[in-house]
């Protein structure tokens, strides 16, 4: 298989042209020829310098991330543009991405595999985006408090060493949930409209603690980090059901 074999079959699996004209991180091969020979994958969220040289380390010809090194053109490579190019190339290590498309999967993306930890019912999409999604929301099998959700998330997530955040301004046992990862909060006020009693995301804003408390909602902020590791390992098990090798880099940031 090469990795443009590779890239067409993740691009179908995700539905990456759906999201072609609302996110800014051009989906699929980002760097490397579509011939390149592909044995081995390397799974990453953030195409950073470091997950670029364990990657290459471990022997991978391709690397898949959630966070690619290209946000709306790339006008010179120069900077950190080329420290992250230039060990690719030189490692003949090509690079796939797969950005609002692994955000918004209902079953292999990052809000599916945060749904699929609480064990929710009854989901369907949420996060509307032009006209797609990129979360998910569902209910509990049982009301519980927001701080055993965070202790849940917290125990069983990457959070690099980092308390999972409550704005605990809703009700005192929680049923409908609404994800959103990483940076989510701008979707707060879709979930006070589809009734959640909570929204989990990775990072918060300012506004959203008044917006929050104002409205009657919890609000988890569990990592951004954290996550979105969910997306990339859904993926890695894709690639090994195709027989390829594979390695996860976890490189968490505690943000």
């Amino acid at each position: 298989m090469n990795a443009g074999d590779i890239a067409t079959r993740l691009d179908d699996r995700l539905d990456t042209e759906a999201y072609a004209d609302i996110d800014a991180s051009p989906n699929g091969l980002q760097v490397g020829p579509a011939t390149q020979p592909v044995e081995h994958v390397a799974f990453a969220v953030d195409a950073a310098v470091e997950t670029i040289d364990r990657a290459a380390d471990a022997g991978a010809d391709l690397l898949v991330t959630h966070h690619g090194i290209v946000w709306g053109g790339m006008e010179r490579v120069t900077g950190t543009n080329y420290r992250r190019v230039a060990p690719l190339v030189d490692d003949d290590l090509a690079l796939y991405v797969a950005h609002l498309p692994l955000d918004g999967h209902q079953s292999l993306g990052n809000a599916a595999g945060v749904a699929d930890l609480l064990n929710l019912d009854n989901r369907a999409p949420f996060g509307a985006m032009g006209g797609e999604y990129i979360g998910q929301r569902g209910s509990l099998t049982e009301p519980r408090t927001v701080s055993e959700l965070a202790d849940t998330l917290e125990g069983s997530t990457d959070t690099g060493g980092q308390s999972v955040q409550v704005l605990d301004f809703g009700p005192s046992t929680v049923e409908d949930v609404a994800i959103v990862t990483g940076s989510g909060v701008d979707w707060l006020g879709e979930a006070v409209e589809k009734d959640a009693d909570v929204l989990i995301t990775g990072e918060g804003k300012q506004q959203a603690f008044h917006e929050a408390r104002e409205q009657g909602i919890h609000v988890v902020l569990a990592g951004h980090y954290a996550t979105e590791t969910f997306g990339v390992q859904s993926l890695q098990a894709v690639a090994e059901d195709w027989g390829l090798e594979t390695t996860y880099v976890d490189c968490p940031t505690g943000l």
